[in-house]
């Protein structure tokens, strides 16, 4: 019976991927002018993005999972106004905060550096677009240890590096495979953040948007495909080892 229910999800979810199957013009595919770099810019610039989310998110989600009170309701919070904040809301704020004309810009402008429409720009609104995701995530999955194991880590002597490392790390593991898939695609799928803060240099979304507005819909279906075969390989990855050490 459940089968039966859960179908017109399954095909509502499966009709945009079947159209684009039926088409794509695959005996003409090539990308347009200049979506090699496109590409070669949110791949290179989204695993930097990544890497400084990982670096800097997993602290704060760990911290978050183990704190109580007032500290946590107000970390919690403050993680959850940028997720929930649109994205180009969130565009014109950091503009407004990192732009030549706001605070943290003009302190920028005295060391002769800027903040907008450059790969430290790019950097930056694929952070936050996609680091409160990893966090709430990567929180989920550090919950989910057992307390009791932290508690006789404790005990014996563990320090909380210790615990974090030996007991927590690897029991939260395929939790955090999720929260490194989600911020992958949101890193590299922004595009409102982006399309404000960091237009330059133009990543996959941005180009495929600008190829549709001056080209049709007919020329974007190669870059589109690359998006995907960006975008996917490592989350079909990070969803295979979380199912294989979840068994173990």
């Amino acid at each position: 019976m459940a089968g039966w229910l859960s179908l017109p999800a399954i095909l509502l979810l499966s009709i945009p991927f079947i159209t684009l199957i039926s088409v794509t013009p695959w005996h003409h595919l090539k990308l347009a002018w200049r979506d090699d770099s496109a590409i070669a810019v949110s791949m290179g610039l989204g695993v930097l993005a990544l890497g400084i989310i990982i670096l800097i998110g997993m602290p704060v989600a760990w911290w978050l999972s183990q704190a109580t009170g007032r500290k946590r309701l107000i970390g919690e919070l403050l993680v959850m106004i940028p997720l929930l904040t649109p994205p180009l809301a969130m565009g014109i704020l950091l503009v407004s905060a990192f732009g030549p004309y706001g605070v943290i810009g003009r302190w920028l402008s005295l060391l002769g550096a800027t903040l907008v429409n450059n790969p430290a720009a790019f950097v930056l609104a694929q952070v936050y677009g996609a680091l409160p995701y990893f966090i709430v995530v990567s929180r989920s999955a550090f919950a989910t240890v057992p307390k009791n194991i932290l508690e006789a880590g404790q005990t014996l002597g563990a320090s909380p590096w210790n615990r974090f490392r030996f007991l927590s790390l690897p029991l939260a593991l395929p939790g955090l495979a999720s929260a490194v898939t989600l911020a992958w695609v949101r890193a590299v799928g922004e595009f409102g953040i982006v399309m404000i803060f960091a237009y330059f240099p133009q990543g996959i979304p941005v180009k495929l948007y600008t190829n549709l507005q001056n080209d049709g819909v007919d020329t974007v279906y190669t870059l589109l495909w690359m998006l995907l075969v960006v975008t996917l390989p490592l989350p079909m990855v990070c969803f295979a080892l979380g199912k294989r050490m979840a068994r173990k």
